[in-house]
């Protein structure tokens, strides 16, 4: 195992271009160029971030949502499709690493999804949110445990979950046995406010010393202009602010750099693999100080289908009698 080197990373926080799927990704191109001239080599966007994460299902009762989810249906991605055709060139250009969040449209279904490109352009994973949240159950569909997967990057073995599945510990375990190196970490932002920005905080640090790797974060985030976009009720614009912390965490739990929890900003972190070893000679979770006698984390990594194909019973086959000058004479 290669610890002796070192890469540099990116959180992006971005405001997305509302209800517009090809003006979001047109941020997000401009985004990895900009950071490419900075020498990074692995960026991470926000959660859901093109074309934009359904703050109106916080704010709206489910009986009057409607246009506006129908309106995200219109501006989803689809995977694959044009928009991954456009970061894949931008990786493959830019020798880049990009984990992007997206709503992915699946026929009639949308879902929680991240997409991580290699720095070949490569498709690497597409993961599904396993388990879309409160409001969020109104909007996407559930995704399934083959997205539970490390992969390995150019830049390490890399892990991903959205948002509230950090507060699920067995699909961190399941990440942390496959021994990330780097976990990227997508919120939406502009969420709950400053409590929201405080439990990402709590969140992010403790993953990255209980699994012993990088954290890259990267959450949303709206402008006051936007919000009133969302929605004009002025009671509920309050609740559309606060909750960003993009921030790039050490092994040991410290950030590397300066987070970022108002406006738009890219946090850039050079990551010194060296700090895995360090951290996990004293505490390896899946390692040395783990216990598989006594606790062990069963996983299905099948992807799930409404068809399963299932074969038709064989028919039992009649034996043929012998032929008479064949058998054995006494």
């Amino acid at each position: 195992m290669n610890d002796s080197h070192t890469i540099r990373a990116a959180a992006v926080q971005l405001s997305p271009v509302l209800f517009s799927r090809d003006g979001t990704t047109e941020k997000v191109l401009q985004a990895i160029a900009k950071a490419a001239k900075a020498g990074v080599q692995l960026i991470v966007f926000p959660e859901t971030f093109i074309p934009y994460y359904p703050y109106f299902s916080f704010v709206q009762p489910p009986v009057l949502m409607g246009q506006e989810h129908m309106r995200l249906y219109e501006e989803a991605v689809t995977v694959p499709g044009p928009v991954v055709d456009a970061v894949s060139r931008a990786a493959r250009s830019y020798a880049m690493v990009v984990v992007l969040g997206v709503n992915e449209r699946d026929h009639g279904s949308l879902y929680n999804t991240q997409l991580i490109f290699d720095a070949d352009g490569t498709l690497l994973l597409k993961r599904r949110k396993i388990t879309p949240t409160y409001h969020e159950r109104m909007v996407w569909g559930q995704g399934d445990g083959s997205g539970l997967r490390v992969v390995e990057t150019a830049v390490g073995k890399l892990g991903a979950l959205a948002c509230w599945e950090h507060y699920n510990p067995l699909a961190r375990f399941a990440l942390m046995a496959q021994h990330e190196q780097i976990h990227c970490a997508q919120f939406p932002g502009s969420l709950v406010g400053q409590i929201f920005t405080d439990q990402i905080e709590v969140t992010i640090r403790h993953h990255a010393l209980e699994s012993g790797c990088f954290v890259v974060n990267a959450t949303g985030w709206l402008s006051p202009g936007q919000v009133g976009q969302i929605t004009s009720d002025e009671k509920l614009q309050r609740v559309l602010g606060g909750g960003c912390n993009t921030a790039i965490i050490g092994p040991e739990g410290n950030h590397l750099c300066t987070p970022i929890t108002e406006g738009e900003g890219m946090a850039i972190a050079d990551l010194d693999f060296s700090l895995i070893t360090k951290r996990k000679r004293m505490m390896d979770s899946v390692g040395h100080y783990s216990r598989p006698d006594l606790l062990q984390l069963q996983i299905n990594l099948e992807p799930q289908s409404v068809i399963k194909e299932v074969s038709a019973p064989r028919l039992p086959v009649a034996e043929e009698p012998l032929d008479p000058s064949l058998q054995p004479t006494s």
